[in-house]
């Protein structure tokens, strides 16, 4: 394996690596590499650490810990470590390339404000010319803080302090050492620059209208040399979002994993492996579809088959047997897979017939599989609901709050990281930025042209949009609608066709000068009326559809919208309505169905937690979707969904809204059979999950002993 110091050769020499940067243990001794964060693995699949859980067992790996942390805190009492502030002097040369390349990201911004001043900045799809003037200003910004931070580490190399504890992740990153060394960058509040404080201005510093890169929170100053009075004050502000930031979102993240909490604490995995609620309703017929607990799992695979098979082939090398048949290894494979999930049936048999082992080999692989697949799976009992909670609750407090990333292209605003998580679980009718992702069929997907003539006919328009004005003309007491010529060819429109699109009862309604609708009522007194109306006549397009961009991706023209209507874009001829999707979970349950609702909500929550970089293993977030969509209408997790609809009085008036609900029930003559967790528990009884799922009954016999 390869650790943090690995140089990223382009060919990797592997064995016989000449910088020592390629890890190699065998029988138990380093024979080569270097161990560090990297190698170790915190939560990674292919680390020491990982590999010696699931091969030697937990002791063996707490052994190896400990005696790994006496072995380091030793060595740091024989050779200590520190970082004094010379290492991080760089030379008057660096310094000055340093400085080029500031002035040079300056000379290009002010090349940006000039280009727009003239009119002359080409606009981002979707954008206005304001942000993307702003885009274009955080790009080249951000570049030049990241060569500045590159020109900084070159100069330091592997000798300094400061690059051994980035390069081995003890602590930092090469960023931190850029800011250090070389220059802090833009100071940003919600993802752009700082705009607000006095008026036309940020700082009193700075002159009215003044865009310059430095009257909008860019930092060139670095840590070393210290920062003026504005570049500090700038700072400030950065760091203050940062604190409150984290403050807002604890008390979010944990009310989210309360709810979470009281929404899956009764589900159970029963005897006959379905996963039910307290009252015996079926969530899933097999937990997680192949029944394994994520915690006995080699990272989420239920065998690592490939490993396995390695080290089986490393075991007989030795033996010069002829590697099994084909259809040896086929037939073998037909004989026990009904016993396996079919993907684990589908690794097992492509690593097989690539492994050229021989019989023997064979039948140990598979009996090893079998034995490995009966080990993981989950116990009867297992309070499963709990586990997903905590699973997908403990990520929520590490994820950023205010993230509005441009997904897939810079002019599209979406909701990630915790918001969209919460709106997920809560099952908001709307999410705050509806997107959808058009495919095309084969016959127009590889045509720019064609696909941009679809974007164009599904944007939504309404008569306001085309025109540059509309009032009224009380001198010929009618409504006169001015259209805009390059509004109308940005929609692919004609004012003839306008014209004919415009139908009021009791209007006439005439184009003249070309461009000019004019519109006379028969009784003029209707003329506000009309002038209210008209602006939200439709003209062309999907209703919900605000915006839409033709982009390339992985080999095929997409068209990507702000906004979303599923039923109606599926009706579009040209629609591949096979892989077209809306992040509204909603829609999707509407036109499609529940189980692709459910589908939809599975991949949106991996989605999130996978561009923050968290890794919950699905069959955690396959729970929470099941328990949202079980019942066939997508229901909250809180006490207007799952919660309020459970059975029990007690768990129901323990969550929220106590009191009400202990009225009602005391109205109606409610009865609570205490078969979920929090109704136990409040009685001081044993909860019927884990241990307690065991029912012992025992019957007195006649002759006065026990029977039964």
């Amino acid at each position: 394996m390869r650790p943090g110091c690995s140089r990223g050769c382009a060919q990797c020499k592997k064995e016989k690596c000449e910088y020592d940067a390629y890890v190699v243990i065998k029988d138990g001794r380093l024979l080569q590499g270097v161990i560090d964060k990297n190698a170790i693995g915190a939560e990674k699949p292919e680390s020491i650490l990982h590999r010696i859980v699931k091969e030697r067992g937990s002791e063996a790996a707490k052994n190896f810990l400990n005696k790994l942390s006496r072995m380091v805190n030793t060595y740091t009492t024989m050779k200590g470590f520190s970082y004094s502030l010379d290492e991080l002097d760089i030379p008057s040369e660096v310094k000055r390339k340093i400085e080029r390349r500031m002035a040079e990201a300056r000379k290009k911004v002010m090349e940006l404000i000039d280009k727009f001043s003239r009119g002359e900045l080409a606009k981002l799809p979707g954008q206005t010319l304001e942000d993307s003037l702003e885009i274009y200003i955080m790009n080249e910004l951000a570049a030049a803080r990241d060569d500045a931070g590159v020109l900084a580490d070159e100069y330091f190399g592997m000798d300094n302090s400061g690059s051994v504890m980035t390069r081995t992740g003890a602590r930092g990153s090469s960023l931190n050492i850029g800011q250090m060394a070389a220059c802090l960058g833009q100071q940003s509040i919600r993802g752009k620059r700082i705009i607000r404080g006095y008026k036309d201005r940020a700082l009193p510093h700075f002159k009215p209208g003044d865009v310059s890169p430095e009257a909008r929170g860019f930092v060139s100053s670095c840590y070393r040399d210290g920062l003026n009075p504005w570049e500090f004050f700038f700072h400030a502000m950065g760091g203050r979002e940062g604190l409150v930031d984290t403050a807002v979102r604890t008390q979010q993240s944990g009310y989210m994993q309360r709810r979470l909490i009281n929404a899956l604490q009764d589900v159970r995995v029963e005897y006959d492996e379905t996963v039910r609620t307290a009252t015996g309703q079926i969530v899933q017929f097999c937990y997680g579809e192949d029944g394994v607990d994520p915690a006995k799992s080699d990272h989420g695979k239920a065998v690592n088959v490939e490993r396995l098979v390695e080290r089986l082939r490393i075991a007989y090398a030795d033996r010069r047997e002829r590697p099994a048949s084909k259809e040896y290894i086929l037939s073998r494979i037909d004989e026990v897979k009904k016993e396996f999930t079919p993907l684990l049936a589908g690794e097992l048999k492509k690593a097989l017939l690539k492994s050229g082992l021989p019989k023997s080999g064979i039948n140990e692989a598979i009996e090893t599989t079998l034995r490995n697949y009966k080990m993981a799976k989950v116990e009867p009992g297992e309070s499963c609901g709990i586990v997903t909670a905590q699973s997908i609750g403990e990520p929520g407090t590490q994820m950023t709050l205010r993230t509005f990333h441009f997904a897939g292209v810079k002019e599209r605003n979406v909701t990630l990281g915790l918001p969209r998580i919460i709106e997920i679980v809560d099952a908001r009718k709307t999410p705050s930025t509806p997107i959808m992702n058009i495919y095309l069929k084969p016959e127009v997907r590889k045509n720019r042209e064609k696909a941009a003539k679809i974007a164009q006919s599904i944007v939504y328009t309404t008569l306001s949009d085309v025109a540059s004005a509309m009032y009224i003309d009380y001198a010929k007491a009618s409504v006169i609608v001015d259209l805009s010529g390059q509004l109308l060819a940005e929609r692919g429109l004609t004012p003839a066709e306008v014209r004919d699109l415009i139908k009021i009862s009791g209007c006439k309604v005439v184009l003249e000068d070309r461009r000019k609708i004019i519109l006379t009522p028969e009784n003029p007194a209707d003329l506000p009326k009309i002038l209210g109306r008209i602006a939200y006549i439709p003209i062309k397009g999907i209703s919900g559809i605000r915006k839409a961009m033709v982009v390339w991706d992985k080999g095929e023209w997409v068209i990507q919208t702000d906004g979303s209507n599923l039923s109606k874009v599926l009706k579009v001829p040209e629609v591949d309505t096979t892989r077209t999707t809306t992040n509204n979970v909603h829609e999707i349950a509407t036109t499609l169905g529940i189980e692709a609702a459910r589908n939809a909500i599975i991949n949106e929550v991996v989605g999130v937690l996978e561009e923050q970089g968290l890794d919950v293993d699905i069959r955690h977030v396959m729970l929470v979707a099941d328990i949202m969509t079980f019942n066939g209408d997508v229901m909250q997790i809180g006490r207007h969904g799952v919660t309020g609809g459970k059975a029990s009085v007690l768990a129901r008036a323990a969550f929220e809204i106590t009191v009400p609900t202990l009225i009602d029930a005391s109205i109606k003559g409610l009865e609570d059979e205490l078969k979920g967790v929090t109704e136990n528990v409040i009685c001081g009884q044993l909860i019927p999950v884990g241990t307690g799922i065991i029912e012992l009954y025992m019957t007195p016999g006649r002759s006065g002993g026990n029977s039964g």
